[in-house]
């Protein structure tokens, strides 16, 4: 445990289940299975190194409930896919503390015209039979070893659709607030029927769809008061993601984060951290109002241990989601419990994983050494063998309204590097990180001084002695 953040390691009750710290990886597509859905020896390891760097709570990427081709997704349609299924569990638990959940999904078709089904092309028959593919798909992830399930209804997917504003079916299952509810409802009430008590069951949905004309905090207050009334283990908030502002690219099927949902959903380098706290905040702050003690989980763009146990002591959240934090470093928690949070590999949000995935191609980090599949475990040794020449003092380049920094490559193993800025003699703080020898600062303005240095590192996060200091102003 860290001393500086014993909130964020201090355990926590999931319905019948204890997770051991407050980090949580959310579900991220990994690209890694093959389009049978079946589960591969790269999944189980993605799996396994995020058990092994520490995180307490870890949800496997969508699964989906019914068959058909789904790509490079995995599956849970069928009782011959328990025991691959059962590998990614048994892994995880044998890496370390970490509680395991399998997040279950349905999702409707989508063509490379672009064409997509939506709920209204569903009959009342179709949508009936979906709270017992779900039942079916959570009662194969109890026999395959999982700690629970994660009953998705987020995004662009077909139960979030139901929850979502847009939804205008012209029945019981459509227009009010209780008929949109009405098919979650029955979902998530046969998911629990029919697995165990000692199983937990949350869901994931949408705190805001991030749309126009989309639902906000108000209605999504009112589902999460719904599903703790089930006896959710956990709520996990996320936002957007919707197919309804996507942006369709010739011979390619939809992909529903490529509008400003997306953005909202995954935000980016331009948005402030920890964009997305309200909404969990707001959500949180219902529940308790209304006497639920269900924990939620709170993310989107949360790449620090220290900002973790701030937005935790805050009340904000229960548990804290960092899908890609801990995608560029699975050993984040446990180096930052070793007293060793100065090695961890910060992402700084470029979402090149976000891009990898919306081309079907295997997701990495852009921080990973070049051809990585996984990220890099760290070793025993003490100090990365990083240094600079005698002379490698980084050069500039003036642009027009942009600095351009240049340096040369350190001897040694070099995986990246952080680029410290500071602004009119303040202290430097970090600006930006890439794995070349160059990089653009185009956020800089007339009439200031500023200085950079630049901090070599291996694929371990261990740095290197930082750079001479460059002056530039433009």
């Amino acid at each position: 445990m860290s001393p500086a953040h014993p909130t964020l390691y201090s355990p926590l009750d999931l319905g019948p289940v204890t997770i051991a710290n407050r980090f949580a990886v959310p579900a991220m597509v990994t690209r890694l299975s093959g389009d049978d859905g079946h589960v591969t020896d790269q999944i189980v390891e993605r799996y396994r190194r995020f058990a092994e760097g520490g995180a307490g709570m870890i949800v496997v990427e969508a699964s989906s409930i019914h068959g058909g081709r789904s790509g490079p997704l995995l599956k849970a349609s069928d009782d011959e896919f328990i025991g691959g299924l059962s590998r990614i569990p048994a892994a995880v638990h044998a890496a370390g503390p970490a509680k395991v959940f399998l997040q279950i999904i349905h999702f409707l078709k989508v063509a490379r015209s672009g064409w997509r089904q939506t709920i209204a092309d569903l009959r009342i028959d179709e949508l009936e039979a979906l709270p017992g593919l779900f039942a079916a798909a959570a009662r194969r992830a109890e026999q395959a070893g999982f700690d629970g399930v994660e009953v998705h209804m987020a995004h662009a997917y077909t139960l979030s659709s139901m929850l979502s504003r847009m939804n205008r079916r012209n029945d019981r299952y459509g227009r009010s607030l209780e008929n949109r509810m009405r098919l979650p409802t029955m979902a998530f009430t046969e998911v629990r029927q029919a697995v165990s008590d000692r199983f937990a069951v949350g869901l994931r949905f949408d705190a805001e769809e991030c749309i126009r004309h989309g639902y906000s905090v108000g209605e999504s207050s009112e589902f999460a008061v719904r599903f703790a009334e089930l006896g959710a283990a956990y709520v996990s908030l996320s936002a957007g993601g919707k197919f309804e502002d996507a942006q369709h690219r010739e011979g390619k099927p939809l992909y529903p984060y490529t509008g400003y949902s997306g953005d909202r959903c995954m935000p980016g380098d331009t948005y402030p951290d920890a964009a997305n706290l309200w909404m969990a905040d707001h959500v949180r702050g219902e529940l308790r109002r209304r006497g639920h003690t269900t924990p939620v989980l709170g993310a989107g763009k949360i790449g620090t241990a220290d900002l973790a146990e701030r937005v935790l002591a805050d009340g904000r959240c229960d548990i804290v989601g960092m899908a890609r934090a801990l995608l560029a470093d699975p050993y984040l928690p446990a180096k930052v419990a070793a007293g060793r949070g100065a090695e961890v590999v910060r992402c700084i949000y470029c979402n090149v994983c976000k891009s990898l995935d919306e081309n079907f191609k295997t997701v990495v980090c852009y921080l990973w050494p070049r051809g990585s599949t996984q990220a890099p475990t760290p070793d025993e040794q003490a100090a990365a063998d990083i240094a600079w020449a005698t002379d490698a003092t980084p050069t500039v380049v003036l642009e027009p309204g942009a600095i351009r920094l240049r340096w040369p490559r350190p001897n040694g193993p070099v995986a990246g590097y952080d680029i410290l800025r500071s602004e009119d003699d303040g202290p430097f703080e970090r600006r930006l990180a890439c794995t070349r020898e160059a990089q653009l600062d185009d956020l800089v303005v007339a009439g200031r001084q500023y200085r950079y240095r630049i901090v070599p590192y291996d694929a371990a996060g261990r740095r290197g002695t930082p750079s001479e200091i460059v002056d530039a102003s433009i």
